[in-house]
């Protein structure tokens, strides 16, 4: 039996845009195969997951790396969309009014499920449905911050503690714009609000309003390492990095070493898509959210130091994410 294992982002970005996947044998349980990355098993899934007799965590992470790994989605991998789809899950939670977060899975309703910065993730919703439904005692919640925790893992990030326990709730729960610390489209992060200046306060507003501050605002960016834009989804085009199948520190260095111009053809015609910024090659995209990183004072000093130490971004970023994860619901 076999499974296909992501190769380093430096190696990858040698051989193309995509991330090469190699194959190796699969490891069995207890196996130390030097390289190799392993399928979960009993004993590196923490104690509450395997003592927790609703839902067998072993075989949903089983599932969803088999999923990952799924040779009908080499074109698309599943992992970064999972690792968003958690993320715009999780991210949608109100310290002010104590609404939003992981705990509801909302984003099945079309309220949630239309905003803007929510479109493309039904079909990540939809490659998870049949997990679901070998697995009726877990709910939505759980499953797609689960997803969203495995993927970065199997793709080389940190390990990030994860709790079961989140509940599915009716569509009268799901978010909306109440206050001024809420998005005009829902309540997630907007690319661009035409000034590096506004595109700031903006990025602050809406994490400070989840409970972060500047260095976990730069440290959650580095997700950005992970997948691609498309234009029939957030109407912006390409990835951050050359390996976006890989957690690495990558995107900060790409975002002080690359001279990034305003992008204006693609494919040899004028481009209309929203704003957004290109390396020389015009393979590579920037988005004015991701460049007032190394712009604004206090976002930079942050964003150095991970372009400079990929284990402190990691280290960081596991943080951050885990909690984010737990908005709404530890």
């Amino acid at each position: 039996m076999f499974r296909r294992v992501r190769l380093g982002a430096r190696f990858a970005a040698r051989l193309g845009n995509r991330a090469v996947l190699a194959r190796v044998p699969l490891a069995r349980a207890g196996a130390a195969a030097a390289g190799v990355v392993t399928l979960a098993t009993a004993a590196s899934v923490p104690v509450w997951c395997r003592d927790n007799p609703a839902v067998n965590w072993v075989q949903v992470r089983e599932e969803i790396v088999e999923i990952m790994d799924s040779e009908d989605y080499m074109e698309e991998p599943p992992g970064p969309q999972f690792v968003r789809l958690a993320w715009h899950s999780s991210g949608t939670y109100c310290k002010h009014t104590k609404t939003g977060g992981s705990n509801a899975a909302t984003m099945r309703y079309g309220g949630e499920g239309n905003w803007g910065a929510n479109a493309g993730l039904a079909k990540s919703r939809a490659l998870l449905e049949a997990v679901k439904v070998r697995h009726p005692n877990l709910s939505y919640a759980d499953l797609w911050v689960f997803a969203g925790i495995v993927a970065i893992e199997e793709m080389g990030g940190p390990k990030i503690p994860f709790k079961p326990g989140r509940i599915d709730k009716p569509p009268a729960a799901t978010p909306t714009w109440t206050i001024k610390q809420h998005a005009e489209d829902g309540r997630l992060p907007t690319p661009d609000m035409g000034t590096d200046e506004a595109t700031a306060a903006h990025l602050r507003n809406i994490f400070n309003r989840m409970g972060f501050n500047d260095q976990e605002i730069v440290a959650l960016s580095g997700a950005h390492a992970l997948g691609r834009c498309h234009t029939d989804a957030s109407g912006y085009w390409g990835p951050w990095t050359y390996a976006p199948t890989t957690m690495s520190n990558e995107y900060y260095r790409l975002l002080f070493d690359v001279k990034w111009t305003e992008k204006k053809t693609h494919e040899g015609k004028p481009w209309t898509g929203p704003r957004q910024f290109e390396n020389p090659a015009g393979d590579l995209m920037m988005l004015p959210s991701d460049l007032v990183l190394i712009k604004d004072p206090s976002f930079r000093k942050y964003a150095e130091e991970y372009a400079k130490d990929d284990d402190k971004f990691k280290e960081d970023f596991g943080k951050a994410f885990e909690k984010l994860m737990n908005l709404g619901f530890a």
